[in-house]
């Protein structure tokens, strides 16, 4: 018994000797570990040294940032590189639809060939090349700005056109405007005659431009529009980013009397035809003042109960559906036509029509000798006609392009610039 418990104690003693040994060596093996940690980390760094080396130098830049919203659709998908040059862009929209583009003649940008559209979901990826042909890549998607939260501005004229000398530039936005100030500044409206130009305007939706005195002969008129991201009200931005020239033909005023019932057309200044008219009746009388031509219609439908002229039963008091040589002077519909259902006494004689200005013409318009066939060739958009001696009260400055009934000084005070 005694032999077997010292052989028991014997074998503690070892056993804990052993234990310790390995312990020791346990702890020595962590250190030898440690060290071939040192040496994994080593070839680690070596690894990690050589992807590097491995890995591109250049550097795609794509704007707008990945996942934006409301972005413009005239200054976004720009891709760029730094430190290397581009190999292909691809842009599409999120029905697969690609979108051209170029990339430019260094390689070093790309943007669109078109503006992008409203409300739409695009994809661009990358590809680019450093100097040692090592390729790196670059993806984003963005969404352009809704039609809900972008306003645009319809104008008049139109780009390339030959006006009046009397034509306004015309904007009527499509979104109320609180922050007048930043969309006026937006727009520029200049012209080689060097008339000073200031802009007017007639509510939230509406701004007219014009210079002092009429446009002067000759001249070319500039409208800039740069809304591209001004915020025309809480949340609503312009898309806009466009620039317009139009020029300005020979001065022409045709000055309409209601009292001896002719109107005289004038050409710088000089007379070059009288031609007599019938204005509107006593009970009807025409909108006397300074009014522009906005359309012309080599024969169009005029219906009495549009404009609010009605018989008993609702129909309008005349309908005549192929009225010749139509030209609108006012948004409510005065316009200086031809008349062939009148009797020729009348032009020169009596004032008959509902508030229109007649001129003498034929049925079915293709008679080139009438004075309203006349007066329609040698007319064109912007030219003026002053109506006077009516009796009726001057033309409100935003029934149609009339704005030149209005004050220079009253004119310039509905300005926000």
């Amino acid at each position: 018994m005694i032999t077997v418990s010292k052989r028991r104690k014997g074998l503690a003693v070892a056993s804990a000797l052993l234990g310790g040994v390995l312990a020791l060596s346990a702890c020595t093996g962590g250190d030898d570990n440690a060290s071939g940690s040192d040496g994994g980390d080593s070839s680690q760094s070596k690894v990690d040294e050589a992807a590097a080396k491995k890995t591109s130098a250049a550097q795609i830049k794509i704007t707008p940032e990945d996942g934006s919203d409301n972005a413009s659709i005239n200054n976004s998908a720009a891709v760029t590189v730094r430190k290397g040059t581009l190999t292909d862009v691809t842009m599409t929209t999120s029905d697969g639809t690609e979108v051209s583009g170029e990339i430019s003649a260094d390689k070093k940008s790309w943007k669109p060939s078109t503006q992008l559209e409203r409300s739409t979901n695009y994809k661009l990826a990358a590809e680019a090349k450093d100097a040692d042909g090592r390729v790196a890549h670059e993806n984003a998607s963005f969404t352009t700005v809704s039609p809900a939260n972008s306003f645009i501005g319809n104008f008049t004229p139109d780009d390339g056109t030959t006006v009046g000398v009397g034509m306004p530039v015309s904007i009527n936005f499509d979104k109320a405007i609180t922050n007048k100030a930043a969309v006026q500044k937006g727009i520029k409206v200049s012209t080689t005659g060097g008339q000073e130009v200031a802009c007017h305007w007639f509510n939230a939706n509406r701004m007219d431009c014009r210079p002092e005195e009429y446009w002067k002969e000759g001249s070319t008129v500039t409208l800039k529009l740069a809304l591209d991201g001004v915020e025309g009200a809480e949340g609503v931005y312009g898309v806009q980013q466009k620039t317009v020239t139009f020029k300005i033909g020979r001065n022409q005023v045709s000055y309409v009397d209601a009292k001896t019932k002719q109107m005289k057309i004038t050409q710088d200044g000089k007379t070059v035809r009288t031609i007599p008219i019938s204005a509107g009746s006593p009970e009807n009388k025409t909108y006397e003042g300074v009014m522009v031509m906005s359309e012309k219609f080599k024969e169009t439908r005029m219906n009495g109960a549009t404009v609010g002229f009605t018989d008993d039963d609702g129909k309008g008091e005349y309908d005549i559906k192929d009225v010749p040589h139509a030209i609108r002077l006012s948004s409510s519909g005065t316009f200086i036509h031809g008349n062939y259902w009148g009797a020729k006494s009348i032009f020169g004689g009596v004032n008959t029509s509902h508030g229109c200005v007649g001129l003498q013409d034929a049925k079915g318009a293709d008679d080139p000798k009438t004075p309203g066939a006349w007066f329609y060739n040698n007319s064109i958009l912007g030219d003026v006609v002053v109506v006077q001696n009516t009796g009726d009260k001057t033309v409100a400055p935003d029934n149609g392009l009339n704005g030149w009934n209005m004050s220079w000084a009253d004119w310039k005070a509905g300005s926000e610039a």
